[in-house]
C-alpha cells in the first residue's frame, strides 16, 4: 500500500454556517476520515479551518465543507493549499 501525499488545506466557510454544528460536524467527520488540525468561528460569520491528512481525505472533507451539516447553508468555501507541516495529532475546536 502506498502512503498518499500529506497535504495541508487552509479553508474559510461562508454562509449560514455558526449556530448550526457546523464546527461539531466537522471534526466527528475529520476524525472519521482520519484528518488533522482545526476549526473555529470568526467575528465575521464565517467557519476557519486547517486540515491537514492525505490529500484523498483532505479532498473528502472540503467536499463535505461545501454542503456541512444539515442545518447549515454554506455559500462559499474558500480553499489556499499551504505546505504540509504535520503539526497536529487530533481534529480539535477551537475557541
Amino acid at each position: 500500500m502506498s502512503s498518499a501525499e500529506m497535504v495541508r488545506a487552509h479553508i474559510f466557510v461562508s454562509g449560514v454556517v455558526q449556530g448550526v454544528g457546523f464546527r461539531w460536524s466537522m471534526q466527528r467527520v475529520a476524525r472519521r476520515l482520519g484528518v488533522k488540525g482545526w476549526v473555529r468561528n470568526l467575528p465575521d460569520g464565517r467557519v476557519e479551518a486547517v486540515l491537514e491528512g492525505p490529500r484523498d481525505r483532505v479532498e473528502e472533507l472540503i467536499e463535505w465543507a461545501k454542503r456541512g451539516p444539515s442545518w447549515a447553508v454554506v455559500e462559499n468555501v474558500e480553499v489556499r493549499w499551504e505546505e504540509y507541516r504535520g503539526e497536529f495529532a487530533d481534529f480539535e475546536i477551537r475557541y
